[in-house]
């Protein structure tokens, strides 16, 4: 295949990953909002638990089709993911209950200098300037977006410290785990999976009732709250599988880059949807930098330069590296 089809082929890929994501993510924030808001399910680690019980389901049966090849994750590797991930699923929904929506943004939006913290320290990740000026302006666009009232306190600093420090070390394990036993996203997503299922079934309704000061088990379940909860798994087993994709196939700092996307799209959509109300100057002006940030930096990332790791090894240890890389990206574009 020449040079130009391969690259072709591997932007429409990457193309129809990131709208993989999008999509996913956004259909289950509907679906959640609807399920939460509308009609009082405040249970959200129980209900990520029941959504890693119907990806675990998933995966075996993409193991029994024989779509999931078997593969080796050492348990210490899985214990440390499963933590990380748990504690960030936790510490973002305590750090939502305690802080402000302002301040809670703000968290959010320290993910990425985090990130870019990781990928220079253990990565050996060089950036250039563009590529970094580019990352400070969508993170202003978003900031100026979604930022209004900012007010914290010593418990929700603490729990928005956690959730940040959390939830980068377990995106960054994601790349990290993929490149270094050559896991495509179903093999890593069927490890990681079961684990997190069961400690957040175990875990989830303590969590939700010291949050909420609610029992998962006297709940109402209509038909409707069953519908909307099945159809959230449902959903959930796509947005799973899409960020271990999109992490595997653009590293973890520009998963969270695009990822604000999905912010600008929100905010487009209600707007579209809901009138006027929700888009004012300082609003339009956000989306607007933000927009130019992420085109700025997927030009100046992709760069010679823009965004490197610098590994000093030898030919044969390149070699070799060089082919973990092509298995992974032949794995994840099979999916």
């Amino acid at each position: 295949m020449a040079p130009g089809s391969k690259a072709e082929r591997k932007a429409a890929l990457d193309a129809g990953a990131w709208m993989f994501n999008v999509v996913t993510s956004v259909g289950i924030i509907m679906v959640n909002k609807a399920l939460m808001a509308t009609h009082g399910f405040s249970f959200a680690t129980t209900l990520t638990g029941l959504h890693f019980a119907t990806t675990t389901l998933m995966t075996l049966v993409m193991k029994w089709l024989g779509y999931i090849q078997p593969s080796y994750l050492p348990f210490p590797e899985l214990v440390k993911f499963v933590f990380f991930a748990n504690l960030s699923i936790v510490g973002m929904n305590v750090s939502l209950m305690w802080n402000s929506v302002g301040f809670y943004q703000i968290a959010k939006l320290c993910i990425i200098p985090v990130l870019c913290l990781l990928e220079i320290l253990f990565d050996k990740v060089r950036y250039s300037r563009d590529t970094k000026l580019s990352i400070v302006l969508v993170l202003v666009g978003v900031a100026v977006c979604t930022v209004t009232d900012v007010s914290v306190n010593s418990q929700g600093l603490l729990a928005a410290v956690i959730a940040v420090w959390s939830t980068a070390l377990q995106q960054h394990y994601v790349h990290h785990l993929q490149r270094k036993y050559s896991l495509g996203s179903f093999n890593l997503l069927g490890h990681t999976a079961p684990g997190q299922a069961a400690s957040l079934l175990v875990l989830g309704p303590f969590v939700d009732f010291w949050l909420t000061n609610k029992r998962v088990d006297t709940f109402n379940y209509t038909s409707i709250v069953t519908f909307f909860i099945v159809l959230s798994c449902i959903i959930a087993v796509g947005t799973n599988l899409s960020q271990f994709i999109c992490i595997g196939r653009f590293t973890a700092v520009s998963f969270q880059v695009l990822g604000h996307m999905k912010t600008i799209l929100v905010l487009t959509l209600g707007f579209l949807f809901f009138g006027k109300e929700g888009l004012n100057f300082h609003v339009a002006i956000g989306m607007l930098l933000a927009v130019i940030g992420m085109i700025w930096y997927g030009n100046a990332s992709s760069k010679p330069g823009g965004k490197e790791r610098q590994v000093y090894s030898t030919p044969s240890e390149k070699t070799q590296k060089h082919g973990i890389l092509s298995s992974q990206s032949e794995l994840d574009q099979k999916v």
